[in-house]
């Protein structure tokens, strides 16, 4: 477990990175009370999700959502519940989250 700053420092990324990680479900993020100061847990899955560079064939999100069909929120649902793989862009003007469509698609009775 590391405080934000010290996570700053582990992770190589800014402060609002770590809290749009936190909010999109990228990185797990505890309060022992509530307004306690958040603490990141970092191994090495967290590790190996930040990436300095896009995977083949991995889209944003945005493309992702239009390439399932299915909303934003529910791809970031699906990250988080681990249906769908997600890797942090870290380095240059492609910064943000990718996610791995590839094999994946939704049938017409699933539920997204």
């Amino acid at each position: 477990m590391a405080t934000i700053t010290e996570a700053e420092k582990i992770l190589g990324v800014g402060r609002a990175t770590l809290y749009r990680g936190i909010r999109e479900g990228f990185l797990i993020g505890e309060q022992l009370t509530p307004g306690a100061p958040r603490r990141i847990r970092i191994d090495k899955a967290v590790r190996d999700r930040l990436s300095p560079e896009v995977p083949e064939g991995w889209l944003k999100l945005a493309d992702a959502a239009r390439a399932l069909g299915i909303a934003s929120q529910t791809v970031l649902h699906k990250v988080q519940r681990g249906e769908l793989q997600d890797v942090h862009v870290d380095q240059g003007r492609r910064k943000g989250l990718r996610i791995n469509v590839k094999g994946h698609q939704i049938g017409v009775f699933d539920q997204p």
